[in-house]
């Protein structure tokens, strides 16, 4: 059910996180992390303490499969292969967008409401995916972390997207699934809705608060329940 914390105003835009908002994105990386587990002898993490972590990047996933922190001076190298091959992985992707977001998507274009994503995934994985999918033609910005010097939860890459959908960022949305997603929003005095369907890590692990503890303006346990809500914030 869709919790409310603030709920004055309506909005003119909305900007999306990817993965775990927009994208079901585990079974790509799923997919790399199998076969570096076969190749290199460690146990494959279940599907469960995958999902948690996707959100938190590749050097999450790639610790957690493989036990080695990122500050080991053999994680470079591996990391560099998990990208490379990940990038091989998403040529032809296993990940599609959320059932109801293609819905979503299309209700907005057809409100005439401009949307746009804002990411932590580099653009060399996030354009190909958008590409595979058919919505680069329709999203308005694509803001990853080549496109700014800080990413979130620096608040740099949403007023990039503000700037470029030439709007003030109080006239925006962002969606997230990550606390790191909303911290931005806030920082950017944007309106901010937690996807509670996402990549959402346990609450208490890794010093993770859970999604009633990050402050959202709105929380939202499935896409049916974010597309009501928006059309009502972005109400013309």
């Amino acid at each position: 059910m869709t919790q409310t914390v603030s709920s004055q105003g309506t909005a003119d835009a909305v900007l999306f996180d990817l993965d775990g908002t927009l994208l079901d994105s585990a079974a790509d990386f799923a997919a790399v992390i199998a076969d570096f587990c076969q190749e290199y002898g460690w146990q494959e993490p279940s599907q469960q303490a995958l999902h948690q972590k996707v959100s938190a990047g590749a050097r999450a996933m790639l610790t957690l499969a493989s036990g080695i922190p990122d500050s080991a001076p053999e994680f470079g190298k591996l990391l560099e292969e998990f990208l490379d091959r990940y990038e091989q992985q998403i040529r032809e992707p296993v990940a599609d967008l959320y059932p109801g977001i293609p819905a979503l998507l299309e209700s907005l274009e057809n409100h005439r409401i401009p949307w746009g994503i804002v990411t932590n995934k580099p653009v060399r994985f996030s354009k190909p995916i958008l590409q595979s999918l058919g919505i680069h033609r329709t999203c308005a910005t694509l803001i990853c972390p080549d496109h700014v010097k800080t990413r979130k939860p620096s608040p740099e890459p949403l007023l990039l997207a503000a700037r470029q959908l030439g709007l003030q960022p109080q006239q925006c949305i962002y969606v997230g699934d990550h606390q790191r997603d909303i911290q931005a929003g806030h920082a950017a005095d944007m309106k901010t809705v937690a996807a509670g369907y996402g990549y959402l890590p346990l609450p208490n692990n890794d010093d993770e608060l859970g999604i009633q503890d990050w402050n959202a303006d709105y929380i939202v346990d499935n896409v049916a329940e974010l597309h009501s809500l928006l059309l009502r914030l972005l109400a013309r």
